[in-house]
């Protein structure tokens, strides 16, 4: 006598759902390093046209009503895999070990600026697109 199959458990459901979302953070990850590598194969400032350009794309969605799943496919895989902190640090490293500190401290001055001026850009035109 066959039983009836079972309700899945708490931690088959949990890993169900932990896939998932690994498979958004993984869809959205194609195609910003996609674009990542194209932009730095035409464009020399690459790391902070990516971080700025990261930057808006999060303060768009923030601006947008929020959604878990949007969040992990373009806040968390686009927007991850597009943006380059470490190659940012690199390149200041870099600067530093040259003795060229005020390249330095433009790169950071400037990435920073430039970056939270198009986080803020972002929220503002995505709470404006809400507001329609």
């Amino acid at each position: 006598m066959s039983q009836p199959p079972s309700s899945p458990t708490t931690n088959q459901l949990t890993l169900r759902q932990d896939l998932n979302e690994m498979a958004l953070v993984a869809l959205g990850a194609v195609p910003g390093a996609v674009m990542r590598w194209q932009i730095a194969s035409h464009f020399h400032d690459k790391d902070l046209i990516v971080n700025v350009l990261g930057a808006f794309i999060l303060g768009w969605l923030v601006g947008l009503p929020l959604r878990p799943k949007r969040q992990l496919l373009v806040g968390i895989g686009f927007c991850g895999s597009l943006t380059t902190f470490s190659s940012w640090m690199v390149h200041c490293v870099t600067f530093i070990a040259q003795g060229d500190w005020l390249s330095a401290l433009g790169l950071i001055g400037l990435t920073l600026g430039l970056g939270l001026g198009a986080a803020a850009l972002g929220v503002f035109v995505g709470r404006c697109l809400v507001r329609r």
